[in-house]
């Protein structure tokens, strides 16, 4: 079954008011819960927004759901682990976010990869765009704006004479901010503070 099957080709995706399908989760709720009530809470959401993807693939398989993203992306669909990885350090800092855009962002690459031709779609292309604006009522947005500086932990970013971006730590940046120097193992030029990375 394609995407097609939900979407209609008259359709002007772009002006098409959006509504949440799964509905917008409640912050002070959200706030309030401990760590494992967090993640029993996103896996509730990862299930309606997987039952709701099953409307239009009813073979879809249910994913497997695990919490051990690391550094700047917020999650990630893996196909051949068979399910859905989050960031729990940027769940646990962006929790309403997480539950309303990040959650049916992935189920939307999950459900797409498992649509006929769906591994040859591209990540962001029309048919994830599709799902994310007929079926979750969201606009596609392929990247978040989180703070990524204690998810990541080499946020800070060098440029040398090869153009190559060296990733630094907090300690090593600070250490350069002292005057220490750091040489670019290829060029051996003297690497130079670019930019702290905040999102991506």
């Amino acid at each position: 079954m394609m995407v097609s099957a939900f979407y209609h080709p008259m359709t002007n995706l772009r002006s098409s008011p959006l509504s949440p399908t799964l509905g917008e989760s409640d912050a002070r709720t959200l706030d309030a819960l401990d760590e494992v009530a967090l993640e029993g809470q996103l896996r509730q959401r990862a299930e309606a927004a997987w039952q709701l993807a099953r409307d239009v693939h009813p073979d879809l398989p249910r994913p497997a759901i695990w919490f051990d993203l690391r550094g700047r992306s917020a999650g990630q669909a893996h196909y051949q682990r068979g399910g859905l990885r989050f960031n729990w350090t940027l769940l646990r800092e962006n929790r309403q976010a997480f539950m309303d855009e990040i959650v049916p962002h992935e189920m939307a690459h999950w459900l797409v990869f498992h649509l006929e031709e769906g591994a040859r779609a591209r990540p962001h292309g029309r048919e994830w765009q599709t799902v994310m604006r007929q079926l979750y009522g969201l606009k596609p947005t392929v990247t978040h704006r989180f703070d990524i500086a204690r998810a990541s932990p080499s946020p800070y970013l060098y440029r040398c004479r090869c153009e190559v971006l060296h990733r630094f730590t907090g300690r090593r940046h600070s250490q350069a901010m002292k005057g220490s120097r750091y040489l670019c193992r290829h060029c051996r030029a003297t690497l130079t503070f670019a930019y702290r990375e905040v999102a991506e």
